[in-house]
This record gives C-alpha cells, structure tokens and sequence, in this order.
C-alpha cells in the first residue's frame, strides 16, 4: 500500500513515470482520462495506427490542447517503444501478433510491458515472461482487467495461508452464445444495429464477450499465471449468485467444479434465462479454504458465509473499472518492479472451435468472427490435439473441413510459418511443457 508515496517520491524528484501507449481505444482512453490527476504520471506518447483517432480519445477524456500537444502521437509504434523517454510501454491494441511484436521489441529496449492485450498474453505470454525477466524488465498483466484482478485475490488468499478451491469471473452465459455472429450479436445484447453503430460499438469486439472466447481468453490467463487449472471439457459456465459460490464452487456432490484449484467462470441467467440472485455479472471472485478447525472457528466468529462445512468461503469483487485502474500495473512496475500477474507456466490454452460447418477453401476471420469461437482447454489437451490458438486463427485459410462444434487444428490450416507469432508460439510450446 505504498504506490502512491514512491509515486509522491517521483515526482519531487522531477522524474515523472513516463508512459509509451499503444492504441487508444477504450481501453487506452480510460487509462488516459486518470493521468491528469496523477501527479509524477506522464504520457510521453501515444502510437495508434489513427494518430487523429488518438488526439480525439484524448480529447473525448477531458484534455485541453495543451496537454495534447505535449504528447507525440504517432503511428509507429516501433519507434516510440524505442524512444528513451518511455519508461513503461503499454500495449492495449487487442491484436495478438501485433502484441507479440511490440512486447518483444519493448524488451529488447529495456522497457517494462504492460500487457492490455490479453489475447497476446493467452498466445505467447509466458515465452514473453520469460524473456522480460531475462532482460531484468517487468512484464505484467494489467491491473483492472479481471485477470490481473483475480490474480490479486488469489495470491491474498495464498499469502493469508489458506488453499485456493476456485477463482474466476462472472458474465452473462446461455449455450447458444458460442454460435453468435457479429451480424446476430446486437439481438442478444438488446440493441438494434443502428443503436450499436451510433454508439460506435464494434460488432466482433462484443460478439467476442459473447460467444465465449473472451471468457476463455482470460481464465488461461489466470491459469497460467497462477497455477490453478482449466477444467478438463471446458468451462462450465454454472448460473451461480455471490450467496452460494462457497457452497457450490467446489468438487463433490454438492459442487460444480470437476476438481479443486480450478478456473470457472459463473454466469449471471439459468439456462432458462431468468436472472441469477445475486449475480457477479461483471466482477471476480476466490473460494478459499480454512487451513484447520481453529481457522474454521475464526469464520464463524467473525460472521464469515461459508459452506455447511463452515470451512469453504468465497471472496468477491462486484465490478472491475478497466482502464481506470491501469495506474496500479504501470506503478507498480516502474516503482517497485513487480508484475500484477505474469505467466509463469503454459497451463491453459484456448483454442479455435467451429461455430458451423466448416469447408475447405473459408478464411477464418479470428476472434469474435463468424466461423470459430475459442475453448478454454488444458494446455496438454491442445497440444495433444494440435489445437489452432484463437490468436493465430484469423485471415488464415482452411485445407479441410471441419465440423460444428470441433476444434480446428493446425493441420486443418495453411499458415504463415514465418510469421514472428506463429515462431514465438511456436517456441513457447517448446520452452514449457504443459501443465
């Protein structure tokens, strides 16, 4: 608890923590609107492949023309990653390779990454970790993105000594999601394509939330960071309200876990679509276990809610604010030298997954696209399979045909084997065995 006075310290210093971004879009604008109220925080520059699109996000978040000046905008990432007046990069585009790219170079530099771009992360993270700490720099998830969230709570939970059972997020989750299209996604959010489009909302973006990937996406995140583990089928999505997630977030009878020291992510309806009681729509939770009779006593004493075991209780965090938060990764890198979350392990994977029929000759169209969703599966299972990662599945076309509701391998694709993301995947796989 002591950011905010290294951060005090910085700037009496006259040394500001300086901040190279990439891509300002929702992400990036939000981190962008707290640093006018963050003494000793500074952007030196912004890279976006719109360098107008990046004046306007700083202008929609509350920048005067001065402050905007200030900042070199630019549309070459590559350069400003270099520049020596960037301390922290961080790298909020969304897109994987891309991701790969700048992280690796900001490496090479000796700049600390804060990796926005989850996707990147899920692909080819802990090669990057690996790399990063290798350089003697910090590569980190970021904080107010749940990943790094839960990330948090389940380290809590380890350093208080008590045995992590589960940790995830919620979200809203029928099994007809995974079908979704970006030309069927606005109906499921209750929105018209015309109230979508003047709210510049981007249809594969939501449908990705939608179908499932996303989901996914981050639980290997924290899978792989923290050591918990996907479920063997997949996620199991269970409708589960804060009330009952001590109860029911674990194996047995009575739980929905396949095993203990599992990621799930909860939904907020019943298959029937009726609303979950006490949903945790769009927040992150723990269910942690008392290490022994007398620490079981302490929960009832102290009116904890556990399980009828009174030994199984649940921490949660009702809502995440995103980009608003992105200070306490960047901080904590430039101060302290710490991550808030990194990969230390290839644990889980997500892998491409036909929405339909496939047939040979179709280009995938990636994440949140018309023809694949991505699977949260064990990372030995993807790699048993040779499962293509959502990551590298779009523009790239298929050889073969491939069933609704199968995954696409790498077999059933022709792609780029030159390609600096395919060759960093590729050497991930190599350097860490799946577990």
């Amino acid at each position: 608890m002591n950011l905010y006075r290294l951060l005090q310290k910085r700037a009496a210093a006259g040394r500001p923590v300086r901040v190279g971004l990439i891509g300002a879009g929702k992400f990036g604008s939000m981190f962008l609107s707290q640093v006018p109220t963050t003494p000793g925080l500074e952007v030196a520059a912004i890279a976006d492949l719109s360098p107008d699109r990046a004046r306007a996000a700083c202008r929609s978040v509350g920048w005067n023309e001065e402050r905007i000046a200030a900042v070199r905008i630019t549309d070459d990432a590559m350069a400003m990653i270099a520049s020596p007046d960037v301390e922290v990069v961080v790298e909020a585009t969304g897109h994987a390779p891309a991701g790969i790219a700048h992280a690796r170079r900001a490496i090479r530099e000796g700049k600390h990454m804060v990796m926005v771009n989850v996707e990147a992360d899920v692909l080819a993270g802990p090669l990057l970790a690996k790399e990063a700490e290798a350089a003697g720099v910090v590569y980190s998830l970021a904080y107010g993105d749940q990943p790094a969230l839960i990330c948090e709570m389940i380290d809590w939970a380890r350093a208080c000594g008590f045995p992590v059972i589960a940790a995830g997020k919620g979200t809203k989750y029928m099994p007809e999601y995974h079908a979704s299209t970006p030309e069927t996604v606005w109906g499921y959010y209750g929105l018209t394509p015309e109230q979508a489009r003047v709210g510049g909302m981007n249809p594969q973006m939501f449908n990705s939330f939608l179908d499932g990937t996303k989901s996914g996406i981050e639980m290997a995140a924290v899978a792989n960071a923290s050591g918990l583990t996907p479920p063997p089928g997949g996620l199991l999505f269970p409708p589960v309200g804060t009330h009952e997630m001590a109860e029911r977030l674990r194996p047995g009878n009575a739980g929905v876990l396949h095993h203990a020291g599992q990621v799930e992510v909860i939904s907020s309806v019943h298959r029937d679509g009726s609303a979950v009681t006490n949903d945790l729509r769009w927040g992150v939770y723990v269910v942690f276990e008392a290490p022994n009779d007398y620490a079981a006593r302490c929960f009832q004493e102290y009116g904890v809610e556990t399980d009828p075991s009174g030994r199984i209780s649940a921490l949660y965090r009702p809502f995440h604010l995103i980009g608003l938060e992105l200070n306490v990764s960047v901080l904590s890198a430039a101060l302290r030298g710490e991550a808030t979350g990194a990969p230390t392990g290839f644990r889980g994977d997500v892998v491409s997954t036909a929405k339909r029929d496939l047939r040979a000759g179709e280009m995938l169209d990636g994440e949140g696209g018309a023809c694949v969703w991505g699977k949260l599966m064990p990372a030995a299972d993807s790699l048993r399979i040779g499962g293509l990662p959502i990551g590298l599945a779009n523009r790239v076309p298929l050889v073969r045909d491939v069933a609704a509701g199968q995954p696409v391998t790498w077999a059933d694709v022709r792609i780029d084997t030159n390609d600096e993301a395919y060759r960093c995947r590729r050497a991930m796989e190599a350097a860490f065995p799946a577990g």
